[in-house]
């Protein structure tokens, strides 16, 4: 007469096993990438082409997308500047900002830390050595940019942490 009689697996079980099923596609997915606008003075471009560069390297633990500008607007109009640069904001998650000794004179970082904030980006500060520039841009103090010095995994937690903070 027809076999089985037992009964499925409960909702216990069934339970535990979607859980498994949960952990199992999280621990094998890729890390998320987020995507990055770097902020900085045109004087330290060469350590942010190494930030870039780590961000590119698989054994690196920051992974990002780059929307930052590899070459200055060449415009000495300054709202189509502005444009360009809010495009590219835009289209980031979180805007990392390179300070050093030159940062505070730059016209464009305060700008673009005060326009990511404006927008909802998460924004953090990133400086190389033990200690940080003395001079900041105002906007950093002002609104409370966190300061991190550069560590690989320093500034992939705090990427994703400030975008976290944002809802992504």
């Amino acid at each position: 007469m027809g076999g089985g009689g037992g009964r499925g697996p409960s909702r216990n079980d069934l339970s535990r096993l979607e859980e498994l099923a949960r952990k199992t596609l999280r621990e094998g997915a890729e890390p998320t990438k987020f995507n990055v606008f770097i902020s900085f003075a045109n004087e330290d471009v060469n350590d942010v082409n190494l930030l870039r560069g780590q961000a590119k390297n698989e054994n690196s633990e920051i992974e990002f997308n780059d929307w930052s500008l590899r070459e200055p607007f060449d415009s000495k109009r300054a709202e189509y500047i502005k444009s360009g640069i809010r495009n590219r904001i835009e289209r980031s998650s979180v805007t990392v900002v390179y300070i050093s000794e030159h940062t505070a004179n730059s016209k464009w970082v305060d700008w673009e830390i005060r326009e990511s904030i404006r927008m909802g980006k998460g924004v953090i500060a990133v400086h190389k050595g033990e200690s940080r520039p003395r001079r900041l841009p105002s906007a950093i103090t002002e609104l409370n940019v966190p300061i991190i010095q550069w560590t690989q995994k320093g500034i992939a937690a705090a990427i994703e942490k400030a975008s976290s903070k944002r809802g992504e």
